[in-house]
């Protein structure tokens, strides 16, 4: 019969067995995962755009096997010249044309004015869109939330508050995608410290991945504390 020093023995082992198995699940899953997302992403696009390569220029034809990522680098080259093209004179005079047809399409224009319109913000390296990570209180007093600055108030909506309002994203938690957006006074937003990244990481983890702590003695108090 097994002692209790044994049997305290098999368990410790037992236990660092353990620890061990969740550590490589740790160390493994996020590479497997993005590997394997990676591979999905490259995969769509090659499927969308290799089938389109005519056979005597496509280097798959001369191979015996085929080129991940083949697809990938013609969709990358083709944005690469269409953003030449569009910085000069005759693609900006083009692109004005494709802009008029789409204009005078009812229902189309909307969602081609829309895109346009997000696309050029976060892309635009002028923009300041979410730049800053701040608390509000949201959905009700006492329910804190983590927002996203995406850009001041202005026109009709400013002219109508008295205060500076400011619009604000709140991603839902697993799909940042998604979200809601919150036109709300400056002195109810109390800016954080931790940086775009670390903020989404936050919402994203459902509050299991949470940031360092970056405020110090010399760090000053928020410009707009909460409201109590």
């Amino acid at each position: 019969m097994p002692t209790i020093t044994q049997l305290k023995t098999r368990k410790t082992f037992l236990q660092r067995l353990r620890n061990y198995f969740l550590t490589g699940i740790v160390v493994a899953a996020p590479i497997a995962i993005t590997v394997y997302l990676t591979w999905l992403f490259i995969t769509f696009i090659d499927d969308l755009v290799t089938p389109l390569i005519p056979e005597r220029y496509n280097p798959e034809t001369y191979l015996p096997f085929g080129l991940p990522g083949l697809g990938l680098i013609i969709v990358i080259s083709v944005l690469t010249l269409l953003g030449a093209l569009a910085a000069n004179f005759a693609g900006r005079a083009l692109l004005s044309i494709g802009d008029s047809i789409f204009d005078r399409m009812p229902v189309v224009r909307s969602i081609y004015s829309v895109l346009k319109q997000i696309f050029e913000t976060v892309i635009s390296t002028s923009s300041s869109s979410f730049k800053d990570v701040v608390l509000l209180e949201y959905p009700g007093p006492g329910l804190w939330s983590i927002g996203f600055i995406t850009n001041e108030t202005k026109n009709e909506v400013q002219d109508l508050t008295e205060d500076d309002v400011v619009n604000v994203f709140i991603p839902m938690g697993l799909n940042p995608t998604a979200g809601f957006l919150v036109l709300i006074s400056k002195k109810k937003l109390t800016k954080l410290n931790m940086s775009v990244d670390e903020g989404l990481k936050h919402v994203i983890s459902a509050g299991l991945v949470v940031a360092p702590s970056k405020t110090t003695p010399d760090t000053p108090a928020p410009v707009n504390p909460p409201a109590a």
